[in-house]
């Protein structure tokens, strides 16, 4: 990272969820605490070096793989896949890139974007072509909810995931108020939002997950 560096009590912060030091409204603080929570999902870690003036370092540490197709395969093939079609909506564009990457891993078609507006843009031009859609709740411009109020009025039946890092504000209740199937909660582990998107799809129960 080739910025102004970090004091040590920003460091010792950084991978706290909702923790920024920018300003208001530009930024959720979910980026690094979601790079840790995945690295550390795959039994490795992150290391950080950094000064004042001189920048950051960071390092992932990963697990060596014994073998192409043994462990790798077996902790696959535990998370259900689906080719279905995805829309993914974030302000966060960390986030966005990551669960796009994430989902394709498990076989589905994403399409993921960090404006809510464009969001609904793309979707109104063309309602059949997603199978799910999963939003986070607080963004500027237009809000998860009014996204899927608008998602809904066009698709009454379509399977809808409300994301949030906010548990406090949107409750299982509220998201199934809202119209949603089921909630996501920040940050989620790539085995979690795998089963939720399989459960949502299916038709079965979906409920809070992580």
């Amino acid at each position: 990272d080739t910025g102004v560096g970090m004091e040590r009590e920003v460091l010792e912060r950084i991978f706290d969820p909702f923790f920024t030091t920018r300003p208001t409204g530009e930024g959720s603080g979910m980026g690094l605490s979601v790079v840790h929570g995945i690295v550390r999902s795959h039994g490795g870690f992150v290391t950080v070096r950094s000064e004042p003036g001189k920048g950051s370092e960071f390092n992932v540490h990963l697990p060596v793989v014994a073998a192409e197709g043994e462990e790798g395969a077996a902790k696959d093939s535990a998370a259900p896949r689906g080719t279905e079609r995805i829309l993914f909506v974030d302000d966060e564009q960390v986030l966005v890139d990551m669960t796009r990457e994430m989902l394709e891993g498990f076989g589905y078609r994403v399409t993921a974007v960090s404006d809510s507006r464009k969001a609904l843009d793309l979707f109104l031009s063309a309602p059949d072509a997603y199978d799910v859609v999963i939003t986070d709740i607080t963004m500027p411009g237009m809000t998860g909810d009014a996204l899927v109020g608008a998602v809904l009025r066009e698709r009454p039946n379509l399977p809808v995931i409300i994301c949030t890092g906010f548990s406090e504000r949107v409750s299982e209740a509220e998201a199934k108020k809202i119209g949603a199937r089921a909630l996501l909660l920040k940050p989620f582990s790539m085995p979690g939002i795998a089963r939720l998107v399989r459960a949502v799809l299916d038709g079965g129960p979906g409920g809070r997950k992580r």
